[in-house]
């Protein structure tokens, strides 16, 4: 399940690996979870220098230790870090930590205070250093997309991470549509929600295990399955336990009919287009 990632000429799977709050948990339980998801394919690994103030970043560091071919690696500038020196400091800070000399994709985490010309002209020095391969946005609604598409040029751009899951479906109105037509890749966080997945006894949750049960599945794998299955759109669960992993990877093959779509479609709205983009 290898996808173009945006305009960047890279491939990375649909379904990759999250670490907020990896940090938080037994160390070598999650190590030992991210490299089991390297194993069954989840090679798109993604952390930020805000995730335990870079102890993400370390722990990830180990866990890809002697693998970094095999990764797609991904990390995030916090706003106040995004001038231009800024930017060049925080991604050298995250390069030593991860352990590498390169990130596959280097994005802003959301707008803040620095102008996005001056953001980009960081990033893209950094590219041609070959510090970082491509770079994107995170949390960007389409007006913010429609101001960074003027001050980076078309192509630059290469993915926009954003919130979205069954229950919150707003980048379906303009966001998905708005990055399709642009070649940008939209990377799903909090696939599961926060603390918000269906309950098994739900309405909700039995559409799911229902559906789950005649693919022979699970109903996260169906929730991946549903959120991935257009070929812009890719997702980043967070597991810090081994069964998590597995369970996350059995998603990459499970191609949902259209009549399965249909009915999760009916049983989780998207409903209106919100005021504002809806972020965590």
């Amino acid at each position: 399940m290898q996808r173009s990632f945006g305009t960047s000429g890279l491939l990375a799977p649909s379904i990759g690996q999250g670490s907020w709050y990896s940090e938080q948990g037994d160390r070598r339980e999650a190590i030992a979870a991210f490299r089991r998801g390297l194993d069954l394919g989840l090679t798109h690994i993604d952390t930020a220098e805000m995730y335990g103030d870079g102890r993400a970043e370390a722990l990830i560091g180990e866990a890809i230790e002697g693998r970094r071919d095999g990764v797609f690696l991904v990390s995030k500038v916090l706003p106040h870090n995004a001038s231009r020196q800024g930017v060049r400091a925080a991604c050298e800070r995250s390069l030593k930590q991860l352990r590498t000399d390169r990130l596959d994709c280097y994005l802003l985490h959301w707008r803040g205070p620095h102008p996005l010309p001056e953001t980009f002209a960081a990033f893209e020095a950094l590219k041609q250093e070959g510090k970082i391969l491509s770079w994107g946005v995170s949390n960007f609604d389409e007006d913010d997309l429609d101001e960074a598409l003027a001050a980076a040029g078309k192509g630059r751009i290469t993915c926009n991470q954003v919130l979205y899951h069954l229950r919150e479906r707003a980048i379906e109105h303009a966001v998905i549509p708005w990055c399709e037509q642009n070649g940008v890749a939209v990377v799903a966080y909090s696939p599961f929600g926060h603390d918000d997945f269906p309950p098994p006894g739900s309405a909700q949750g039995k559409v799911l295990a229902e559906i789950a049960a005649s693919q022979g599945a699970t109903p996260r794998q169906v929730a991946l399955a549903f959120l991935t299955r257009r070929d812009s759109v890719f997702a980043i669960p967070k597991a810090g336990r081994v069964a998590h992993v597995e369970d996350n990877a059995g998603a990459l093959n499970l191609a949902l009919s259209e009549a399965e779509i249909a009915r999760i479609d009916a049983a989780f709205p998207r409903g209106r287009k919100p005021a504002s983009l809806p972020m965590i």
